[in-house]
């Protein structure tokens, strides 16, 4: 898949359809832009309900507080 866009004058950019249906984002959803060295990535935020189980099974042990920070 290859779409290509224009940054407007107001700095906005708008993603192509087929990139839009193909990740299943939706109006409203908020993004990050992580800077790498010479572009940038495009990553959603993801909401409470799609993070819910992501950390099963994960070992609380030599779990490090706050409170033990200098």
């Amino acid at each position: 898949m290859s779409a290509a866009t224009k940054l407007s004058s107001k700095f906005q950019i708008s993603i192509p359809k087929e990139v839009r249906e193909r990740q299943g984002w939706r109006p409203g959803q908020e993004f990050v832009f992580l800077p790498e060295e010479n572009s940038v990535v495009l990553v959603p935020v993801p909401d409470r309900e799609s993070l819910r189980g992501a950390a099963k099974g994960a070992n609380p042990e030599n779990y490090r507080d706050r409170n033990d920070r200098y």
